[in-house]
């Protein structure tokens, strides 16, 4: 494991790799809230077969905040910075929920640079833009602690906050640890996305995972993004929102399995 920071317009971002260098790279992007932690399980298995790449989005983790407002677009470019400054010419992506979402722009606006495309617990637009700004309101005026508890209950289901406090515990403590500017500023790119456009210009082999009881980013928007990117192949697991950590030996094997497959 080796971890360094990559300067993007005096923004600091702080990246790890695991894995040999000379294998192919795979990029893993978190969601809002998360920092590259978010991918421990994930990251230990598959850095046997790939150079794994995991980064703290700005005003996350022990990256730095820039200036905002951000957009999609720039947490994009971001990532092709770091894509370049690792020195890799093409990556497999691999974004759950906000990390999905990057996944789509980089896919539809740097297509050179992705090989396999795996959008996770992902949407393309929010057409409620209300809960955003409740979001932001209560955030800025009373901290991310005002909103825990809500955000956990919409990552997790009953089932699997009951048997599983310690991780609970965890995920919890990684969401509260988040700076406040930068949470903030991601909420507010979320709420202003709309990416419906882009998908019809992805061409990459594409797998989506969704969550049977994801009420973040429900079904409907995943099966929204199936029938516009071509090709594309639709999972649905038995998880809410973060379904690397509610289902970790189901998610990994259906993203191995998807990059074991020969390019088409």
């Amino acid at each position: 494991m080796t971890g360094r920071v990559v300067d993007v317009e005096g923004c600091p971002l702080y990246v790890r790799q695991d894995g040999r260098e000379s294998a192919p790279a795979l990029i893993l992007s978190n969601s809002l809230g998360t920092d590259l932690h978010l991918w421990d399980t994930q990251a230990a298995e598959w850095a046997r077969s790939f150079h794994v790449v995991r980064y703290d989005r700005r005003g996350h983790g022990r990256s730095g905040l820039g200036h905002p407002p951000h957009s999609l677009e720039r947490y994009g470019r971001d990532a092709l910075t770091i894509i370049d400054a690792l020195g890799l010419d093409k990556v497999h992506w691999c974004g759950l929920s906000m990390g999905g979402m990057v996944g789509q722009w980089l896919a539809a606006n740097a297509p050179d640079r992705i090989d396999k495309l795996i959008l996770s617990n992902t949407s393309a637009y929010f057409a409620d833009k209300t809960r955003w700004n409740d979001r932001i309101k209560i955030v800025r005026e009373k901290g991310i602690g005002a909103v825990a508890d809500t955000v956990i209950k919409l990552w997790f289901t009953a089932s699997f906050r009951a048997r599983e406090p310690e991780t609970i515990a965890r995920m919890t403590q990684m969401l509260s640890a988040t700076p406040v500017p930068g949470y903030i500023a991601a909420c507010e790119a979320l709420r202003d996305m709309d990416q419906r456009e882009l998908l019809q210009r992805i061409a990459a082999p594409t797998l989506i995972i969704a969550g049977k009881h994801d009420q973040s980013t429900p079904l409907d928007g995943a099966e929204f993004m199936h029938a516009r990117i071509s090709g594309s192949a639709l999972t649905v697991l038995d998880t809410a929102h973060i379904a690397n950590v509610e289902q970790p030996a189901i998610y990994t094997d259906t993203v191995s399995k998807f990059l074991a497959q020969p390019a088409r």
